[in-house]
């Protein structure tokens, strides 16, 4: 039986060693997420997303706990639940310094919730490089649901838009997020805004404050022309909600879990969710193209060349753009 075979049967070891194969970029690893591949494309991909202190961490594992008690739509049983937490890299060692992993004890004891820490590693935006894999490894073995954890940088998590189905953004009361937000295009990607901590003061604040920010933006309301099985043409929109939730007691997680539902069922509805997979796959192609292209640039050039160029760079003799142009001359591409 092969490494394949043994994670579509739910072997949680043979799943945890090909996710350390995927981060540490593996030719086994890599050979065996293509065997899986086919196998891919059912989970729904949630991403949650917000500044430092809003408190992601504790709302994903209450989130994980209140989708394990709810199925979806059409089905019997609850989802089973992977979650990708990209902690901030170790300055030291490069891996992950497992802060959301030590505060999701909760789910411990569930076999049907798959916990992963991944060292963000310097990714922009938040996402280990291989978060997108991580996610095809899980969706491959079952899990149906799976929530992506970004590194709280405030201003830097727009690339989560690209990697999932659904932007869940978090916000938190009297911490100046909604201007900046505003600014950052933050409110462009959400799908569903969150307030937490929606229990201390300046909460009611914080609500008003983003819907007025979604209303004045435009982006309060999407709408999708389709057409019904009869071919009748109608409109269907997707109105971004402002939810309240008090995570560390669990409130306001139902809601949560009707919205997340929601927004499949309109993605699955409108043809979104064909849209966005194909932004995502593009996306995800585009990055390993990035990082496979340098790669090979780097490995093919004499020693100590770029290192040269870069001295060049650093005591303005070039400017990048005229140190790229020279590594570039005679180059096929």
């Amino acid at each position: 039986m092969t490494s394949t075979d043994i994670i579509l049967q739910g072997d949680r070891l043979a799943l945890a060693r090909l996710l350390t194969q995927i981060e540490n970029e593996s030719p086994e690893g890599l050979e065996t997420l293509g065997a899986l591949y086919p196998h891919t494309g059912q989970a729904h991909l949630v991403g949650i997303t917000g500044a430092p202190g809003t408190g992601k961490s504790t709302l994903v594992n209450q989130l994980a706990l209140h989708l394990r008690k709810r199925p979806m739509p059409g089905e019997d049983t609850p989802p089973r639940v992977g979650i990708v937490a990209v902690d901030p890299s170790s300055p030291f060692s490069g891996g992950a310094i497992l802060g959301d992993r030590i505060r999701m004890r909760d789910l411990a004891g569930d076999p049907g919730v798959f916990i992963r820490s991944m060292a963000s590693r310097g990714a922009l935006g938040g996402l280990a490089r291989a978060t997108a894999a991580v996610g095809l490894a899980l969706d491959a073995a079952g899990f149906q649901i799976i929530l992506i954890e970004t590194v709280g940088a405030g201003q830097a998590e727009i690339d989560i838009a690209s990697s999932a189905h659904t932007t869940v953004v978090i916000e938190a009361p009297s911490m100046g997020d909604a201007i900046q937000a505003n600014k950052a295009g933050i409110l462009e990607i959400a799908d569903i805004l969150v307030v937490n901590k929606a229990d201390i003061p300046g909460a009611d604040t914080t609500v008003a404050t983003l819907r007025l920010s979604l209303e004045m933006a435009g982006s309060a309301n999407a709408q999708v022309a389709v057409e019904d099985r009869a071919g009748t043409a109608r409109e269907i929109s997707w109105e971004i909600p402002v939810m309240e939730t008090v995570a560390t007691k669990g409130e306001g997680m139902p809601d949560l879990v009707d919205k997340i539902y929601a927004h499949r069922e309109y993605l699955t509805t409108s043809g979104g969710w064909e849209i966005r997979e194909g932004k995502r796959v593009r996306s995800q192609m585009e990055s390993l193209l990035r990082d496979e292209l340098v790669k090979r640039f780097l490995k093919g050039r004499p020693d100590g060349r770029f290192e040269h160029i870069v001295q060049m760079v650093v005591d303005r003799e070039r400017s990048p753009a005229q140190a790229i142009e020279e590594l570039l001359k005679g180059e096929k591409l």
